[in-house]
């Protein structure tokens, strides 16, 4: 008997191919999109592209000639992802959608309704890997990056568990893009040339700015530049040096000048250098940290500005995920991986330190840009082993 599989057939061009591979493979596949916003309250975007991509996907699995449906999952993707990105750029997080939207929707609310369906599993067009090993007699599944390495999309999936893994095929990780494209035209599939989207998952482009301030109120405070001799850089935390390596440094309006003024220290995010609109420095200035307490951001000048940079990031207990449990660290070990902090980010070498209280993650060479809300997740060679979120 055939093995029944739904696609999440998003209008593009990969998972479009990942639907045909697995027919091509003998499964029996049922196409099913999407839709993730309607909400009139809060506009994502302009444009409207769920309506060409649910067009698309339906042409796609017509010309497949599988089982086509729509199903609405807005009110889940409100509650789920929306109102949490909301909540985490009000609190001064920098949230990322995309990591919470296959955790909490595609593996998920839309696992489940596949499951309601008979499914044996679910489908999308991911660029990433799974493979099966057996670990003291029962199954374990490894997350492996895809084998493009310009579109390996393993770091989207850091939060998946070994339950959801089951569940899950990524026809595509084998594959290169341009591999994907000409299997899609010789399939005549009508995805073939389409552009691959921008932004959010399954809504689309976002200017982020405009979006936040239709919840968030604009509230003016002072843009502060810090030296990049500030005490905070040279000292640091003067107890555990793991905390020492770690903690965000401890910044102040005292710390530097007042340069200017922004409209809500939560539209900023550390490293962001666009949209402060503040000139005449003798080199751009990079937001260094921000406090929404107080509702004021810190600066600093130039692209080596040590205020950019840390050695450590810390992920609190709750919130540390092993992708794979049995090599989960026990209090008190410590292990060498490497880890990325953002997607696309080549992965840095670094060390793993359990305590109690949570993850002390500890790089080899310092990293710009490590932004409390985001995702670090490391991998043993080409498998991700876990995440969690940067506290």
């Amino acid at each position: 008997m055939k093995k029944r599989v739904v696609v999440g057939l998003s209008g593009g061009v990969d998972s479009s191919v990942a639907a045909y591979l697995l027919k091509e493979q003998g499964y029996e596949v049922i196409g099913m999109f999407m839709k993730n916003w309607h909400d009139d309250s809060v506009t994502i975007s302009n444009e409207c592209p769920w309506l060409d991509d649910s067009n698309d996907a339906m042409i796609v699995a017509q010309h497949l000639g599988i089982p086509f449906q729509a199903i609405d999952l807005s009110a889940e993707y409100k509650e789920r992802i929306v109102d949490y990105m909301f909540a985490e750029y009000q609190a001064g997080r920098t949230p990322n959608p995309d990591v919470l939207c296959n955790r909490e929707i595609k593996f998920d609310i839309f696992l489940q309704t596949a499951l309601k369906l008979g499914a044996d599993y679910v489908a999308t067009g991911h660029y990433a890997r799974r493979a099966e090993i057996i670990v003291d007699g029962k199954p374990v599944y490894r997350l492996l990056a895809g084998k493009d390495p310009n579109k390996d999309q393993s770091y989207f999936l850091c939060q998946l568990t070994q339950a959801q893994l089951a569940k899950a095929l990524f026809p595509v990780g084998e594959l290169l893009k341009p591999e994907v494209r000409a299997i899609a035209k010789k399939a005549g599939l009508a995805t073939a040339e389409k552009k691959d989207s921008q932004g959010l998952c399954f809504i689309g482009k976002v200017h982020l700015p405009e979006f936040l301030q239709q919840r968030l109120e604009p509230k003016k405070g002072e843009v502060i530049e810090v030296p990049a001799s500030a005490p905070a850089f040279q000292n640091g935390y003067a107890g555990d040096e793991l905390v020492r390596l770690t903690q965000p440094y401890a910044l102040s309006p005292e710390a530097g000048k007042v340069v200017g003024e922004h409209s809500g220290a939560h539209f900023y995010t550390i490293g962001q250098r666009r949209g402060l609109n503040l000139g005449g420095f003798e080199k751009p200035l990079f937001v260094i940290g921000t406090d929404t307490k107080r509702n004021v951001i810190y600066t600093g000048m130039g692209e080596d500005h040590p205020g950019l940079y840390r050695k450590g990031l810390f992920i609190p207990a709750p919130e540390v995920h092993w992708v794979r449990p049995d090599l989960g660290l026990a209090i008190g070990e410590s292990k060498k991986y490497q880890a990325r902090i953002r997607y696309r980010q080549p992965l840095e070498a670094c060390t793993l330190h359990m305590r109690s209280e949570g993850l002390y993650v500890v790089f080899e060479r310092p990293q710009r840009g490590v932004t409390p809300g985001q995702f670090a997740a490391w991998y043993e060679g080409e498998e991700l082993i876990g995440s969690g979120v940067i506290s």
